[in-house]
């Protein structure tokens, strides 16, 4: 596949310029696939490649004291992966496959030119950063302050959300693609409390599950139950710098 999917991310954001993709292009000239359960960053390593997810779906997760695993964040394609050890010597997360993907990896220096002749992309990433910073920010505050059923519904609007990014047919159903147990590791809850949860949405009639998928039933309802808010609105970039 040719382009740049991180390109392609950048422009539900802003307009990018064909210079502007053709320059995110370069790094993602390589693909190498993963298996699903592969891990292509392990928290702690030392930093070496970053990535740019091209299929499939990914997490970022770190391993706490007790041995559980916190899943931070739910990664699709044309996320930039690794961003965050672009400051790190060691890396601060795991990145590992939830299904079988494609990553287009690049050694971190390649940034630099691109930065340097293209500076507006240096602000998108900033923004791209900021806007997964607020979704992390509202998940931590989310474990300590909501109820367990509204921890499981804000990840499966999120869910749809980030897959409707990728394909606008998506509407109100779609293949989860995760685990129980994995939805336990990003809410702080058990598999069986999530699946608890489960049942209990769809008993008040507020989503259906058929062969892994899920519907949304009654989407104002989960959305208040969730209180759930899409940091890739309401977004303010009138700031931005023009293109050279």
């Amino acid at each position: 596949m040719s382009g740049s999917c991180f390109a392609e991310r950048l422009g539900d954001l802003v307009s990018i310029t064909p210079a502007e993709h053709d320059a995110l292009a370069r790094i993602e000239e390589r693909e190498r696939p993963v298996r699903r359960g592969a891990t292509i960053q392990r928290e702690n390593d030392r930093v070496g490649e970053m990535f740019v997810l091209r299929k499939g779906v990914m997490m970022s997760s770190m391993l706490l004291d007790d041995g559980s695993r916190q899943i931070l964040r739910f990664l699709f394609p044309g996320d930039m992966m690794g961003l965050s050890s672009l400051v790190y010597r060691e890396a601060p997360e795991t990145i590992a496959a939830l299904s079988d993907c494609v990553v287009c990896p690049f050694e971190r220096s390649a940034l630099s030119g691109i930065l340097t002749a293209h500076p507006r992309l240096a602000a998108l990433m900033m923004v791209y950063s900021q806007i997964e910073r607020a979704a992390l920010t509202d998940r931590l505050a989310a474990l300590g302050r909501t109820s367990a059923k509204a921890r499981v519904a804000a990840v499966l609007i999120d869910m749809r959300n980030r897959l409707r990014m990728m394909d606008k047919s998506i509407t109100d159903s779609f293949v989860l693609g995760l685990t129980q147990e994995e939805i336990g590791d990003a809410t702080g809850l058990t598999a069986v409390h999530v699946n608890r949860m489960l049942r209990q949405l769809e008993d008040e009639g507020l989503i259906a599950r058929a062969n892994g998928h899920i519907a949304f039933i009654n989407e104002r309802a989960l959305l208040r139950e969730a209180n759930y808010v899409d940091r890739y609105q309401g977004l303010d970039l009138s700031w931005l710098p023009a293109p050279l």
